[in-house]
């Protein structure tokens, strides 16, 4: 939108442009002081400029609870999910990720988890109509540093993953610009980071998406078996911040999780291996696991997609994928559910076709 669409004094007008303040998302992410001291205007008239362009922007309207509960309101149906980025993944999770709880993605090295997560800060940026939320995202990292080159070439194969969106759409989103990055090497950095920094990303609606890849790496180097207590104690705690923040801003949480051999009777019984029997748990035991909504599982076949569908071998994206797994281990409104999908050149996508017999 425009300047000129918005019914506001000229003087005022006059001063958002002069302190370089060029779109009504800029304005609504400062503070009422930030934009004082940008503007040099006074708090009456930096108090009204956000009123009106908070109205100018808003799209939805006002829902009242007696609506709510009589199911009256269409809209909030289509954007409490968000996309993967690919319709086979999306079918798998009945339209995408949940805007409200913890999601975590537990796998061996090499599945694809990170690989997921990066095409997720790229689908939260689109519009709704394209399983978007119109934001960016925070991605902490906890254990490697970050792979900027990667998420360069991603961003800059979007056309290619998503030709259901128009050219002209595509090209308007900066992917990268709105992705941030942060590093945390030890428990205390992890809480400072969701306690301190996302919250003030979150509230200026700069990011919809919160990332943690991994959770597992701080809690298992810090807390020795012997320190088990201890460790829960810090992982309830940890969970708590994360729903709040979800609930607060109604953003999804993803949370990479690591797996460990299962071994004894105790993790044979206690344990959900879903419905590929795989074997293996995803760490931190079932302390962590109640504090999750949905717990997806990842892992790579021995197969490549050349060996699975011989048709397929032609696309030039296919050559040298391997065939990798998603499961849905447990979800309170997903049944036990899996898919194949490949992590290609320009992104992860899911494939249809059952392997050839």
């Amino acid at each position: 939108m425009d300047w000129d669409q918005v019914e506001l004094n000229p003087k005022v007008v006059h001063a958002v442009k002069r302190a370089n303040v060029k779109t009504f998302r800029e304005v609504l992410s400062l503070s009422g002081p930030d934009l004082q001291r940008l503007t040099k205007l006074s708090h009456a008239d930096v108090h009204h400029l956000q009123k009106t362009v908070a109205a100018a922007v808003q799209t939805d309207p006002a829902v009242t609870a007696l609506q709510l509960y009589r199911g009256e309101c269409p809209f909030l149906e289509q954007h409490q999910k968000l996309s993967l980025g690919c319709p086979v993944l999306d079918s798998l999770l009945r339209g995408g990720i949940p805007l409200l709880g913890i999601v975590e993605i537990a796998g061996e090295s090499s599945a694809g988890k990170t690989q997921i997560c990066m095409q997720l800060c790229l689908s939260v940026q689109y519009p709704r109509k394209y399983g978007g939320l119109e934001a960016g995202a925070v991605y902490i990292c906890t254990e490697d540093t970050f792979p900027t080159k990667r998420l360069q070439q991603l961003s800059s194969l979007q056309h290619k993953l998503r030709p259901e969106v128009p050219a002209d759409v595509v090209k308007s989103i900066t992917f990268c610009d709105n992705i941030y990055i942060e590093h945390a090497g030890d428990v205390d950095s992890l809480n400072s980071c969701i306690s301190k920094r996302v919250p003030i990303l979150l509230s200026r609606g700069l990011v919809r998406l919160v990332v943690v890849d991994s959770i597992a790496a701080l809690f298992r180097c810090e807390f020795e078996a012997k320190d088990a207590l201890l460790r829960a104690k810090h992982l309830l705690a940890f969970g708590a911040t994360l729903h709040s923040l979800s609930h607060r801003f109604k953003t999804p949480i993803v949370c990479v999780n690591q797996v460990a051999d299962a071994v004894g009777d105790f993790d044979l019984v206690q344990s959900n291996f879903g419905l590929l029997d795989k074997k293996v748990l995803p760490t931190l035991g079932i302390t962590w696991s109640n504090q999750l909504l949905i717990r997806l599982m990842v892992s790579r076949t021995r197969f490549s997609l050349q060996e699975w569908l011989p048709g397929l071998a032609a696309q030039p994206w296919h050559l040298g994928s391997v065939v990798r797994t998603m499961e849905v281990v447990f979800a309170p409104h997903l049944p036990q559910s899996f898919c194949y999908y490949t992590v290609s050149i320009d992104g992860v996508r899911g494939v249809k076709e059952e392997p050839a017999s």
